[in-house]
């Protein structure tokens, strides 16, 4: 909210992949509350997706449930269409939705590194190329990477942290290609945040806080504000950066 009460994306439509939980839910939920219309979608976890939207429309505005499997190009290009159609326009993409394989690169299938791939690379591109043909001048575009993009502190993450890195190009040239429009393009680097996938108090949460300058793991609440900045006012000025949410994890 602006000082004078109005919602800072008053109006605006958002799509969130994967925003049935974790940081896709808390970014969803932020967006609704500084205005937006927003729409989620979920590969699994139907409940928990319908009950982020009742919590959206609770707020005044509208929320939307999509299922969509980011590994399926048709589904993509689909949940953007069907945005354009329902509310005749799409103001800001936020890219959340993503999967892991860690372990040791001897040991990963190749059907591993084919999910991670179109999951984590290729359903952003493709988001963006699609998002690109009907977002507004000025629109905005905030991809969720990771800390590991920039520091691999631990043995295991191969094929992680080149899906994660992957964005980092992703999003500089669409910052580069889509600037002329006033759209900007940014990268989110979360560091070890309390979701249910990887709870604070989880088996290698001490260690995972050991890395870290604030000795804690983030909350959703912390990378949404994040994006919030990106996708507001005070960000219009900011494209193709990378804004680390990591409590000095790549310090």
């Amino acid at each position: 909210m602006t000082m004078s009460g109005t919602a800072v994306l008053d109006g605006k439509v958002a799509l969130v992949t994967g925003g049935s939980r974790g940081i896709g839910a808390a970014v969803a939920l932020r967006l609704a509350e500084d205005g937006a219309h927003v729409v989620l979608t979920y590969q699994g976890g139907a409940e928990q997706a319908e009950e982020v939207a009742a919590k959206i429309t609770a707020t005044g505005r509208s929320g939307w449930a999509v299922r969509a499997d980011s590994a399926d190009p048709q589904a993509v290009r689909a949940v953007v269409a069907a945005v354009a159609e329902r509310f005749g326009r799409l103001d800001v993409l936020v890219n959340n939705a993503g999967v892991g394989a860690l372990g040791p690169i001897g040991g990963l299938a190749e059907a591993d590194v084919d999910r991670v791939l179109e999951v984590n690379v290729r359903a952003p591109f493709l988001y963006a190329q699609a998002a690109s043909a009907h977002l507004a001048d000025g629109g905005r575009i905030v991809t969720i990477g990771s800390c590991i993009a920039q520091r691999v502190a631990f043995p295991g993450a191969t094929l992680y942290a080149t899906s994660k890195a992957a964005l980092i190009g992703l999003t500089k040239a669409l910052a580069r290609e889509l600037g002329p429009r006033g759209i900007t393009a940014n990268l989110v680097h979360p560091g070890p945040i309390d979701t249910d996938m990887n709870p604070a108090d989880g088996e290698s949460a001490e260690y995972q806080s050991g890395l870290t300058a604030l000795g804690r793991f983030g909350t959703g609440a912390e990378v949404a504000g994040a994006v919030a900045y990106l996708v507001g006012e005070d960000g219009r000025y900011v494209t193709g950066a990378e804004l680390a949410v990591d409590g000095g994890f790549a310090a």
